[in-house]
């Protein structure tokens, strides 16, 4: 294919690539949309994708040594995160909530040295425990992308790739991080860990997650929003 060579900057080519990829826009709008608000429409994350796109034809640098399929999906990914970010729906109360369950799973797992249980945590908090499922919903929800990010951060992996270098104290702080994240998501409990792995290792959406470990959806939710609290009580540290 002639953008696996060159960026793509003749109209008629441009148009091939967007119908030969697709279905990879469709794809990584699926995966996001199973964890974004209910009013969040899956053709807006597909339209943002596909400029993503077309701007991943338009920038593809084969001699940095990334496939063009990589180095797109790194831009679609991003573009829809951009687009999702400029319609920021979540209320403060989302926010306060997210803190007091952050500080909750701190100290338990600091007095106790194991993992906090949703129970236990729910208990520190005085609320029900359909009540804490529904907070770490929406937190995971309102933060998607600052875990996301930390996977596989778009917006800095788009930077990284559009310039020739970056800053070698960026680069060791990138660095540090991801293997400290790499060690917290070695010490969750091993449903989480499994979760997080079909969600951001094989791409799986939560109800494909739900029919390899046997669980409806809504509990594939729970566990994947109680792995992000989790994370990022910990991470905080």
């Amino acid at each position: 294919m002639a953008y696996e060579t060159a960026a793509i900057e003749n109209f008629d080519d441009q148009e091939k690539m967007l119908r030969e990829h697709a279905e990879l826009v469709r794809r990584i709008a699926y995966h996001l949309i199973a964890r974004l608000p209910a009013n969040t429409e899956v053709e807006d994350l597909i339209q943002s994708g596909m400029m993503g796109l077309l701007e991943a034809a338009r920038n593809f640098d084969p001699s940095r040594g990334a496939s063009f399929a990589t180095f797109a999906g790194i831009r679609i990914r991003g573009a829809m995160i951009d687009e999702v970010r400029r319609h920021d729906w979540t209320p403060r109360s989302v926010h306060q909530k997210q803190r007091q369950v952050t500080q909750a799973i701190n100290e338990i797992e600091n007095e106790t040295g194991q993992h906090a249980e949703p129970a236990q945590v729910a208990e520190r908090l005085g609320i029900s425990l359909d009540d804490y499922h529904g907070i770490v919903r929406d937190s995971a929800v309102s933060k998607l992308f600052s875990l996301d990010e930390s996977f596989d951060d778009p917006t800095q992996s788009r930077r990284i790739l559009a310039e020739d270098t970056v800053a070698p104290d960026e680069a060791v702080e990138g660095d540090q991080f991801r293997k400290e994240m790499a060690n917290e998501i070695r010490r969750l409990p091993e449903r989480e860990q499994l979760v997080l792995s079909l969600y951001y290792e094989r791409d799986l959406n939560l109800q494909e997650i739900g029919a390899v470990i046997g669980v409806s959806e809504s509990r594939v939710c729970q566990i994947h929003g109680q792995a992000l609290v989790r994370l990022r009580a910990r991470m905080a540290n």
